[in-house]
């Protein structure tokens, strides 16, 4: 029989969730409402510090809400960051509105400021001001914060945040997810906590939350029948979701610390291999490491195929995977408008994941060691 598979980044249970969850079934709280759904917004509120907290069934349906709430509709212009998942951009399309793609920067693999300003600069002198930024922290890794906030102000342009892979990271002790008038969460079986799916959505506007509660619940008006006078979603969580969102919530700490461990072998173990690179955290950056992910210089080492390495980890059953593919690269946008130049295809082209899970054994970490070992010929 082979070896086990290891996975990029698979759930980690702690010991409250199943506690959590036997007590929701003996209150017989099975529903989209109930007492770990409200407690789990609390909490998520004190770990971000961001006031208000709505859950629901994912970070698709939480900036889907934002831009709701935003009222983007047809034709709105919404600045997204490219290198990232679809789950960003598709939102947009749900309200027929126009996604704009912006490149990325060296630094930080998130959206560049400067191609930012210009496709700002670039609307509003077409009389078509943007509606939104939306800007993603992905790997865990913080954007550059400060300046897409300047942008935001400088051009009263509101922020929606995707931290959806960024729990756990934070720019000079402020939590991510924090900075925007919206910030999205989500709670995927592969994210650094998990509820099996889920999301949220944070401000520290309450009104905005509780309308976002009143969409995701069909948008049912105050009254004894079923009166509906604006279109509503089915988007919220179900109390047994959040039952286990509370517990994984607890060990939240944990998993980011096994996480940067894992950052830390890969660093150790690539040290003295030539064409190598890492995404490092700027000065007061704290990234959660969601992923640990290397940029495979071939200029440097021909032994350093993206594509060669992943078939070489598959052969062994370990699991990893290609960065992003850029929106702007994808068929469904195909046309879509594009700023900056081609940081997002290079991280596609030369960016690999690796196991990243908190769950990783010893033995785990021997056998994907050994892997790359044999694959560098070390």
């Amino acid at each position: 029989m082979g070896q086990s598979k290891i996975w990029l980044s698979s759930p980690h249970m702690g010991t409250e969730e199943l506690k959590n969850v036997q007590e929701a079934f003996a209150t017989n709280w099975v529903a989209p409402v109930g007492p770990f759904i409200n407690q789990f917004e609390r909490d998520l509120s004190d770990y971000t510090q961001v006031k208000h907290t709505a859950v629901v069934q994912s970070g698709t349906a939480a900036i889907h809400l934002a831009l709701r709430l935003l009222d983007v509709g047809k034709d709105d212009i919404v600045l997204c960051q490219s290198f990232t998942f679809i789950g960003s951009s598709n939102p947009i399309s749900y309200q027929q509105a126009q996604p704009v793609f912006i490149d990325s920067e060296t630094e930080t693999w998130n959206m560049c400021p400067e191609a930012l300003e210009t496709a700002i600069k670039h609307f509003i002198k077409c009389g078509k001001k943007p509606k939104a930024i939306l800007v993603v922290h992905l790997y865990g890794m913080p954007a550059k914060m400060k300046e897409i906030g300047a942008l935001a102000e400088r051009y009263e342009i509101p922020i929606i945040e995707d931290a959806a892979e960024a729990l756990g990271s934070s720019i000079e002790g402020q939590a991510c997810g924090s900075f925007g008038v919206f910030g999205i969460l989500s709670f995927n079986g592969n994210k650094i906590i998990t509820t099996s799916g889920g999301g949220a959505l944070q401000s520290n506007d309450e009104s905005a939350i509780a309308k976002a509660r009143f969409l995701a619940m069909q948008a049912k008006d105050n009254a004894p029948h079923y009166e509906h006078s604006t279109l509503g979603y089915n988007y919220r969580i179900s109390n047994i979701a959040a039952a286990i969102g509370v517990g994984q919530l607890q060990v939240l700490d944990d998993r980011v610390a096994a996480r940067r461990a894992n950052y830390k072998f890969y660093e150790d173990l690539f040290k003295n291999v030539d064409g190598v690179q890492f995404l490092e955290e700027p000065q007061g950056y704290m990234s959660n490491r969601w992923l640990s992910c290397i940029l495979l210089e071939q200029s440097e080492n021909k032994k350093l195929s993206p594509e060669d390495f992943r078939l070489h980890l598959e052969q062994d059953n370990i699991e990893s995977r290609p960065l992003w593919k850029p929106m702007h690269m994808q068929p469904l946008y195909k046309g879509a408008a594009y700023f900056g130049g081609t940081i997002a295809e290079q991280l596609f082209q030369k960016g690999i994941c690796l196991p990243s899970g908190s769950n990783l054994t010893n033995h785990d970490k021997e056998r994907i060691q050994k892997s790359i070992q044999t694959f560098l010929n070390l």
